[in-house]
């Protein structure tokens, strides 16, 4: 039986819909940060594999909360990974400290800047310590019609006012999370028993928060302009690496297509 942990967010929703015969849970079904809980579900389930969405995301609140953040990403993902079934675990772009000048690949050094993302990468430390089959996919700027996230905000303000400012010195790739689902499917059966692996997983193409705005704004039919700024004229609690894009030629080696993401974003906004 495949087990979905996050169930209710962004990535978790899509993936309901492609797998509707698997286990769906989030809070207070299942608080993966206790590891009683977790084993006793996983066994009276017959939980075989997991796909692990659950995640602290708040990148700011977690300056101010290290240890609820750290609960989730880190001890959560451990106690998943020691009951012995296969785990996919959901990792960011964030794990990276932004100062690159390529497309990351997976086996580049991590240097994340945030509480966030350092949470993250131990995340990722501790489910290669203690699983025997895993994959980490890594990912970035998740979107969808679901939950909150970038293009819902610049929606929203673009129907209520006449000019936002967004940061144009941020440099990544949007990721449409139907997208994300769909590779996630595709992977599982990739994964062999007894492997560790890390994978890239962004749609195509290269562009700033500023371009990603003003595309969301054209493609929306909203007016509003959008003036580029840097983000010093944008100060938030936690860094954000300025550039991190990631690579994803290991995980198209498996046959796995990758949009492109302006193309993903036309697709999912038709859906709003």
């Amino acid at each position: 039986m495949l087990l979905i942990t996050g169930g209710n967010g962004q990535l978790g929703t899509e993936l309901r819909a492609l797998l509707p015969q698997a286990i769906s849970v989030d809070m207070p079904q299942l608080d993966i940060t206790d590891s009683a809980a977790v084993r006793s579900f996983i066994r009276e389930n017959n939980v075989d594999a997991v796909i692990n969405c659950a995640a602290y995301t708040a990148v700011d609140k977690a300056e101010d909360e290290p240890e609820k953040c750290r609960a989730v990403n880190v001890d959560g993902v451990r106690n998943l990974a020691a009951v012995g079934v296969k785990v996919v675990h959901i990792s960011t772009d964030y794990v990276f400290d932004g100062q690159g000048y390529r497309p990351y690949v997976e086996t580049d050094p991590t240097g994340p800047v945030s509480v966030y993302g350092i949470t993250k990468r131990d995340g990722e430390i501790a489910l290669m310590e203690t699983a025997e089959t895993c994959a980490v996919i890594r990912t970035a700027w998740l979107y969808s019609p679901y939950g909150a996230n970038f293009v819902k905000t610049m929606r929203r303000l673009g129907a209520e006012r006449e000019k936002v400012s967004v940061v144009a010195d941020q440099i990544g790739t949007p990721t449409c999370a139907s997208d994300l689902a769909r590779a996630i499917v595709a992977l599982l059966p990739e994964i062999k028993k007894g492997t560790r692996e890390i994978y890239h997983y962004s749609n195509e193409g290269v562009c700033s928060w500023y371009d990603f705005a003003r595309e969301i704004m054209k493609l929306s039919g909203l007016a509003c302009c959008v003036d580029p700024i840097g983000s010093d004229q944008y100060p938030t609690k936690a860094k954000r690496p300025f550039y991190s894009v990631l690579n994803k030629s290991k995980i198209k080696s498996v046959g796995i297509e990758v949009p492109h993401w302006q193309e993903s974003l036309e697709k999912c906004l038709k859906k709003f």
